[in-house]
């Protein structure tokens, strides 16, 4: 049947899971389905919840609206950007605004704006519950803006949007809808648009982005730094969203510290950074070795037609002293024995596996060994400690792990300990159960 506004109800082909009857809510509750699809941008609907009186809504029509427009020059939405970065940053010159229904005409027209790009941009989705979504006061949107004066007023002002909901409370938002106008796409308008809202959200108070992506939309929010693996404690949002058929819950972390509109100055500071701290070390930046002379043949006196490749390229000056063995070149150049060519696909394996498990956000405890000069009473507590550091020195050293199992044994004491060592309400403890969710899904073979 159709979608209804006075019940909130939608067709179970949409996407939306059948509540039980203990969980069946008001005529306040909306129904939701999970995002849809456009070539560049995505976007979903969510479950609108009637707010908390007691809670303090981060939707107050005080602080947001027409007014707040950030136009070329000014750098009010980068606060916290370094300053010893002098480039100019490009987000400074796109025109945008935090607008809410706040009953004024300015954020009306943005609103009206926003809701028909929204409509057109995702056809599939109910024209009404797109509007009932946009206009509610509990909801906002930051809307990109044409700087053109001749678009002022009109459906082409406004270029991308992205409306989202925040529960402050819970410090996260739910993103409802992400869209770019057709106009305006493959021009980075879609990364552009998710930088600047991650660094509004810092100023709300968001820690994450919660958004259920269908199998179009999850390129789009990976490439946006949103992944599956949710490590945000289910008690923030349980209750607040629902599961759906045919989407993918997905997450992003929002950094505090990070100014999400400088990334890729950030990372070439970082990149000059380590360039530097290896030219304390290596030797790299000062010997540069002469071309080879037309020609050149090294010396395979005594060396195995199997072999020979790995010689040769071990004769080049520089191979050596830059830390190649024999060995690395006969696995890179088919030459080394099977046994070898094993051992060295299980050691990239395991190496992978443990990498992927340090980049989670809950791995920050398991990095490095407990300190137990600060600890004192661990290792009375702990008999067999373990941590990120050891276990890769282990995978270096080859010859101590003989199977993936071998790691997930190790893995999961790591967690063990740590629920045993701390209390079941502390931050760690919380981490330590994540990592447990995260190696059944990592390790599920």
């Amino acid at each position: 049947r159709p979608f209804n506004m006075a019940g909130g109800e939608e067709e179970q082909q949409l996407g939306k899971k059948r509540k039980a009857p203990s969980e069946a809510g008001s005529d306040d509750d909306n129904g939701s389905v999970p995002v849809s699809s456009i070539p560049e941008e995505s976007a979903k609907i969510k479950e609108d919840k009637p707010a908390d009186p007691d809670s303090k809504d981060l939707t107050n029509t005080s602080e947001v609206g027409v007014d707040s427009v950030v136009g070329p020059g000014d750098d009010s939405s980068s606060s916290g950007s370094s300053k010893s970065l002098e480039k100019k940053n490009p987000y400074d010159e796109i025109k945008r605004t935090i607008v809410t229904n706040d009953g004024k005409h300015e954020s009306l027209v943005l609103l009206v704006g926003l809701k028909s790009l929204f409509a057109k941009q995702l056809p599939k989705m109910p024209k009404e519950y797109i509007a009932r979504l946009v206009f509610d006061r509990r909801h906002k949107s930051l809307a990109l803006l044409s700087d053109d004066p001749q678009h002022k007023g009109g459906d082409e002002e406004i270029i991308g949007g992205i409306c989202y909901r925040a529960y402050p409370e819970m410090r996260f938002a739910e993103i409802a809808f992400c869209a770019v106008s057709a106009s305006q796409q493959v021009k980075g308008y879609g990364t552009k648009l998710m930088n600047l809202l991650k660094q509004h959200a810092v100023t709300e108070g968001v820690e994450y982005f919660i958004t259920y992506a269908d199998n179009y939309a999850i390129g789009y929010f990976k490439k946006q730094g949103f992944t599956k693996a949710i490590s945000m404690p289910k008690g923030r949002f349980h209750g607040l969203i629902k599961d759906y058929d045919g989407g993918t819950m997905m997450e992003c972390y929002i950094h505090p510290s990070i100014d999400f509109t400088r990334i890729p100055e950030m990372i070439e500071a970082q990149r000059n950074f380590i360039l530097k701290r290896i030219e304390t070390v290596a030797k790299s930046h000062k010997v540069v070795y002469p071309p080879l002379p037309k020609g050149f043949r090294p010396s395979l006196d005594s060396v195995s037609r199997a072999n020979e490749a790995a010689a040769r390229a071990m004769a080049i000056p520089g191979v050596a002293e830059a830390g190649w063995t024999m060995a690395d070149l006969l696995v890179s150049t088919g030459g080394a024995k099977d046994a070898d060519k094993q051992k060295n696909a299980l050691k990239s394996e395991l190496m992978a596996l443990a990498r992927k498990t340090e980049e989670q956000q809950f791995a920050w405890p398991f990095r490095e060994p407990v300190d137990t000069a600060e600890v004192k009473d661990y290792l009375e507590i702990i008999k067999d400690p373990i941590d990120l550091s050891t276990i890769e020195k282990r995978i270096r050293k080859g010859d101590w792990y003989k199977s993936k199992q071998m790691l997930y044994v190790d893995l999961q004491r790591m967690a063990s300990n740590c629920k045993m060592y701390n209390d079941s309400s502390s931050p760690y403890y919380e981490c330590a159960v994540s990592l447990e969710k995260f190696l059944s899904n990592l390790f599920h073979d």
